[in-house]
């Protein structure tokens, strides 16, 4: 009888020759916390596991971020001892550049259904995972019992399923962008510095040139976007912060291009918050 660990190594093993990027789940069917070299952000990496940041740890810390289709390090002695206590494989979708639709129910599955092109078809304890090519930000409660799972996720490997992949539909994608009332919340919780709204250390163009600025190189951010708009921020207030030009609606510009890489408007509010504070406003 094959031992359960080497059968899901082994799996692990074919599916990263076969580009997956995979990781092991612990019994409760979620990925291994941070070891205790990395734990408390020690190693560099982030502890809310959204990025693995600088850490070069063998283990499989930082959740997605550990998956990987490297076979020597999934058969390293570190990832042997996880696949000891492991109860399932997942894998990163958005890293193998797909999508995973995660419909709890029937209803859910009714829905998908009647709106949403046919594609692989994968059965999950409850409903099915409906997957396409291509990657998108991951969110979950998009709708009643419905998840996406892409970018910065992880979802279980249940096997290839049934159905011909297809291309990642404007409908799934539309699941997740935030509504503009999201924002108008967010500015009623931040103020503006005070001041008369123009720059008067040099002109109303620097400043949105700055804005804009701002914008793209958040929008522009591949990985590492919670530390991109805290630094982007954070420079924006370092020249802006204190002249009093900045207005509700500069803040409300950064904020949605920060909402529009995955961040909350919890997110944005405790980023504008810090660097405040780093600057000593």
């Amino acid at each position: 009888m094959t031992h359960p660990v080497l059968i899901r190594r082994d799996s692990a093993l074919t599916l990263a020759a076969n580009g997956l990027p995979v990781l092991p789940l612990s019994a409760d069917k979620r990925p291994f916390g941070n070891c205790p070299d990395c734990r408390d952000n020690r190693c560099g990496g982030r502890p809310n596991m959204k990025t693995p940041g600088p850490c070069q740890c063998p283990r499989p810390c930082h959740g997605w971020a550990a998956a990987t289709t490297d076979p020597a390090v999934l058969s390293s002695d570190p990832w042997t001892a996880a696949w000891h206590r492991a109860g399932a494989v997942a894998y990163h979708p958005g890293g193998a550049g797909v999508t995973v639709l995660d419909l709890d129910d029937a209803d859910a599955i009714a829905w998908a259904r009647e709106n949403l092109p046919a594609t692989t078809t994968v059965a999950t304890t409850r409903g099915e995972h409906w997957i396409y090519r291509g990657a998108m930000q991951s969110a979950n409660g998009v709708r009643p019992g419905v998840d996406v799972k892409s970018s910065m996720s992880y979802a279980r490997w249940l096997g290839r399923g049934t159905g011909t992949i297809t291309e990642l539909p404007p409908a799934v994608r539309a699941l997740v962008v935030k509504a503009p009332a999201a924002v108008r919340r967010v500015r009623r919780t931040v103020s503006a510095p005070a001041g008369g709204g123009q720059c008067p250390h040099r002109s109303p163009v620097f400043l949105e040139r700055g804005i804009a600025m701002a914008e793209q190189r958040i929008t522009d951010a591949a990985s590492a976007v919670h530390a991109t708009v805290y630094r982007t921020f954070l420079a924006v207030l370092s020249a802006h912060g204190r002249c009093g030009c900045l207005t509700e609606a500069h803040i409300g510009r950064l904020f949605t291009a920060a909402q529009s890489k995955g961040e909350t408007p919890r997110h944005c509010t405790d980023a504008w918050a810090n660097a405040r504070t780093a600057l000593g406003m």
